[in-house]
């Protein structure tokens, strides 16, 4: 049979079709009997062959013809040769004659080629009837009855040769087919379903089959069973304790999946043996506090005094409820005897969102110690089952899993599967039959196990692991339990689920079910269990003891992403000064250079990037700069200074307005590339930069969990468009605006927002500035007696800036990580103003003694006799050069005084009364070319008229109130901005409104 099969894939090969070929081939093998011989027979079509016989198996029409007869002929004994007829040459009679031709021989292949389907069928479908719900009233109803291909009673005593593709067999090659199929439910339709024959290479499913149908496989010895119960303990009366102690209170506890904790503790043990030295995890609310306290280890009366109403609040920031607190903690893992860092990363009840910022974390770890395949670092997932199957943010993740600058080198996703999403039941939840099926878009093996299992949970999360260290891949473990009390503990789950909770009533605990096997088994004794127990129980009661002592909450002992060394012990900034952002003029000559290179020799670059270089040459022999290449200034001095740059985003590497050319493709060698910022300085750090998938949601959670990792490190995101944000709106919410206020987090992630009216439509116009405003935490009523160059800094929860030079883009990039602190910088970048005439810095700006300006003032005429200035127009970005263009054309330099606002948080409100007062007979007008409800307007009008006491009104020019952020009319837009710009420019259009 083996032999026949092979040739049967070789027939398919296009190099070897002839069948004059096949035939001598099918005499060789009668002439020699030695299958080392003929190595060739290993086709590289077998798969597809192998696919379309198992298809003609399952019924002859679901081949073409030519198939059908083919297979027909194999297995009434023809010789290949002769099996293969051209369709149109053979008549019904002739493939009859050929099929009745050896009736004997016909029945034993068809019955051999029937228990192959067998085993193949329970491959494929077997977890379809395997017992996975510990409730038994799964809403799964794959109505699969086992189909026996012909077989019958008589024939479950025969004995079969096994196939290759099985490993049932254990050392034996034959087997009776009662046994065949009795091994087979016990591999495939016990507490363990496992789909991975949809997994698209051989290697692999070879790997899962031999894991789950060799006999015996799954034999734990006495220590990995009392280790196994004394975890169970731990995951158990962890719960009941808080339940004792704090009944009224919301934990979101872990009852009735409470085999996750030594599930996870198996992964990480496994992993650890492995080599692994430090895992990331993010998680839902459910059993946070239990993972916590006994995965993580952290101090129990640190858990416990989280109950306590009188706990004075936090020395900073709002602090967040103690099930989306994380944690970080180095400890000696007892079973690989290595040391290990585990981190659970903080989040909000956005329940999958930390998915892409653990992944991110996970990638930075591995990248700063040189971890290129995911050997020492690894994150693991948990899930809840309507999340996973709900939030498209899981979908996003798992396609950043295998791309070369986003890869984690496998994720372990574990899903804890309640059969229940809040209230809602899955048939009204998901379209899918599993929440897991979402996985297989990446070939993620699934492995299906009843969480009431222990001992098959363990099993499946060792697989996991093994797979993990294996292939490097992501696997998922899906936990079939339930919730014993509900949503969260002040739920009434009888309302909506009336029939699952009379059920889970009547549901023995886990615990007690294990452990009384165990003892039935004599593993432990009754006396030891109950020791066990209660030597738990002491543990728990005693930090209560202690946790009465806690008075105050510290975030600190939260933090899941620690900054060694660059904090004070206690947390603050080891200074309060910004040094210097300039650099010398050398420095600036020699990146310029650079940009305007090709560092590869024989490297042919596009004819229209040869003129861009040529460009970038000539301004830097002038001593200017661009947009582009104030950019690549600020990049390349701190690659120098050996802080590591990653620029992320959709299409940056050349930059959506194609202005950045920072990876040049050899117009003549496929994918060879180079990036000329990497050759700066032969000891300089890398730059990464990467175009992402077509995700902003998961890619700017990446970059987030990236940024956490070290505050060394300058890394960016930018959006295709800036109003392309809004699907990553999440992200920017709950983590990135109020991270720090809730979790003690610092981060510098870099947002790059293209923004501007440029009659490209309403999607491709505005970055919603007025959303970034509207969550900065300065208050619009009160004028700051402190610092404004840092200490306002220090006490924003993120920077707002609308650059109108390269130099000041420059200044404010290299500033980002100059600072003794991090926050995150949202940076409205230009579109016309990249390549703007005007829009150019000298030299001279960028130098050692220049620095990041906050207001740019107005230097033209109007500054020599302010007194004599009768309006005063503060702006902000690329409605300066409109604005100064009109008022030159106009002949009213003398009259109107155009400043610019670059930082617009943490107001400039020093800066702003020092403009404001210089000119003291003028008007203040606030120009925009944003809508009146959209924009800066509403952020910027209430702070300048606290700078000014109130004393003169701030008067609005620019568009009116409208739902949409811009016209998709081009002409429409011109319309609007010489509206904007006449009234902003007629010094009677205020007069007589007071």
């Amino acid at each position: 049979m083996k032999f026949l099969m092979n040739i049967i894939f070789l027939w398919t090969r296009q190099d070897l079709v002839d069948c004059k070929l096949l035939q001598e081939l099918w005499r060789s093998r009668h002439l020699n009997s030695s299958v080392a011989a003929e190595p060739f027979l290993n086709g590289t079509s077998s798969n597809y062959v192998e696919e379309m016989y198992y298809a003609w198996l399952e019924n002859p029409r679901n081949v073409h013809k030519s198939w059908d007869i083919f297979f027909r002929n194999a297995n009434a004994g023809a010789l290949p040769g002769a099996a293969y007829q051209s369709p149109p040459s053979l008549s019904g009679t002739r493939v009859q004659a050929l099929v009745g031709a050896q009736p004997n021989v016909e029945k034993l292949v068809e019955d051999h080629l029937a228990v192959q389907s067998l085993i193949r069928a329970y491959q494929v479908r077997g977890h379809h009837i395997a017992k996975l719900d510990p409730l038994d009233i799964s809403c799964v109803d794959f109505d699969d009855a086992p189909c026996f291909y012909g077989l019958t009673q008589s024939d479950l005593d025969k004995v079969f040769r096994l196939p290759t593709t099985t490993f049932i067999g254990g050392k034996e090659s034959a087997l009776p087919l009662r046994e065949i199929i009795r091994r087979l439910e016990m591999a495939y339709c016990q507490h363990i379903g496992v789909e991975f024959m949809f997994i698209n290479d051989v290697e692999q499913c070879q790997w899962i089959r031999q894991k789950f149908e060799t006999p015996e496989v799954m034999k734990f010895n006495l220590e990995e069973k009392r280790t196994l119960l004394a975890r169970m303990i731990r995951s158990t009366r962890f719960e009941e304790f808080l339940q004792r102690k704090w009944s009224s209170e919301k934990r979101f506890g872990l009852e009735g999946c409470e085999s996750l904790i030594p599930a996870l503790k198996t992964i990480i043990d496994k992993s650890s043996q492995s080599g692994v030295e430090s895992v990331i995890l993010g998680m839902p609310h459910r059993g946070r506090l239990n993972v916590l306290a006994n995965v993580i280890r952290k101090d129990l009366d640190q858990i416990f005094c989280q109950f306590d109403s009188k706990l004075e609040a936090a020395d900073e920031g709002s602090g967040d409820v103690k099930y989306h607190l994380g944690m970080y903690h180095k400890r000696m893992n007892r079973v690989s005897d290595r040391e290990i860092m585990m981190s659970l990363m903080a989040n909000p009840s956005h329940l999958e969102a930390v998915d892409p910022v653990v992944q991110g974390k996970t990638k930075a770890e591995q990248f700063y110690c040189g971890d290129t395949q995911g050997k020492r670092v690894m994150s693991i997932l948990l899930h809840g089952d309507a999340a996973f199957a709900g939030q498209g943010i899981v979908y996003e993740t798992f396609h950043l899993s295998d791309l070369p600058s986003y890869t984690t080198h496998g994720t372990i996703h574990v899903v804890v599967n309640n059969q229940i999403g809040f209230t809602t039941d899955p048939r009204m939840a998901r379209s899918s039959p599993y929440p897991t099926d979402v996985a297989r878009v990446v070939n993620a093996p699934i492995f299906h196990v009843n969480a009431d299992d222990p001992e098959a949970v363990m099993y499946v999360c060792s697989v996991a692991a093994e797979w993990r260290n294996t292939f490097h891949k992501d696997v998922v473990v899906d936990l079939v339990c339930y919730r014993r009390n509900g949503h969260n503990e002040m739920d009434e789950p009888m309302f909506t689920q009336p029939l699952m909770y009379k059920k889970i009533k009547k549901q023995k605990g886990v615990l007690q079910t294990f452990s009384e096997k165990l003892i039935a088994e004599g593993v432990v004794t009754t006396q030891e269990y109950e020791e066990e127990v209660a030597k738990y129980d002491k543990i728990c009661e005693e930090a209560y003891t202690r946790s009465k002592d806690e008075k105050i909450l510290h975030i600190k002992h939260w933090l899941d992403s620690p900054w060694p060394g660059f904090f004070t012990q206690e947390g603050h900034p080891k200074s309060m000064s910004c040094p210097p952002t300039g650099i010398s003029e050398d420095e600036l000559g020699h990146i310029g250079n650079i940009a305007a290179s090709v560092p590869l020799e024989d490297f042919t670059i596009h004819g229209g990037l040869s003129r861009i270089l040529k460009g970038r040459a000539n301004m830097v022999s002038q001593r200017l700069c661009d947009w582009a290449l104030g950019e690549y200034m600020a990049f390349g001095s701190l690659l120098k200074e050996g802080i590591h740059v990653r620029l992320s985003g959709q299409d940056v590497e050349r930059g959506t307005f194609s202005h950045r050319h920072h990876v040049l493709h050899d117009q003549n060698v496929d994918k060879r590339i180079c990036i000329p910022m990497n050759y700066i300085s032969p000891d300089q750090a890398p730059y990464t930069v990467c175009n992402s998938s077509l995700s902003e949601y998961g890619v700017l959670g990446f970059e987030l969990g990236f940024a956490m990792a070290s505050p060394n490190a300058l890394v960016l995101w930018e959006a295709q468009f800036g109003d392309f944000h809004n699907t990553a709106q999440c992200i920017i919410d709950q983590f990135i605006s109020s991270g720090q206020a809730k979790w003690v987090r610092h981060n510098g992630i870099v947002l790059l927002l293209p923004h501007g009216m440029e009659g490209m439509g309403p999607e491709h116009s505005s970055a919603r500035p007025e959303r970034f405003l509207q969550m900065c935490n300065d208050d619009p009523d009160v004028f700051p007696v402190k610092d404004f160059a840092v200490q306002q800094l220090y006490d924003c929860n993120w920077i707002v800036v609308n650059c109108s030079t390269p130099a000041n883009y420059f200044h404010v990039l290299r500033r980002q990580i100059l600072l003794p602190f991090r926050k995150p910088l949202i940076v409205f970048t230009p579109k016309s103003l990249l390549r703007h005439p005007e829009a150019k810095s000298s030299f001279d700006d960028m130098l050692p003694g220049t620095d990041f300006k906050r207001i740019i003032p107005d230097d033209g005429p109007a500054a020599i006799r302010p007194e004599k200035v009768k309006r005063v127009i503060f702006c902000t970005g690329k409605i300066f050069y409109e604005l100064t263009r009109e008022r030159k054309n106009r002949g009213m330099d003398d009259d109107v005084a155009v400043l610019r606002i670059e930082q617009l948080s943490p107001f400039p409100f020093d800066l702003v009364k020092a403009e404001a007062e210089r000119y003291p007979n003028a008007d203040l007008v606030w120009c925009q070319e944003e809508h009146k409800n959209q924009g800066y307007y509403d952020y910027v009008k209430p702070r300048i008229r606290t700078t000014i006491n109130r004393t003169r009104p701030v008067w609005y020019a620019g568009r009116g109130p409208a739902a949409a952020p811009a016209t998709g009319n081009k002409q429409t837009h011109l319309t609007e901005l010489q509206r904007l710009l006449d009234t902003a420019l007629d010094l009677e259009a205020f007069s007589g409104k007071l």
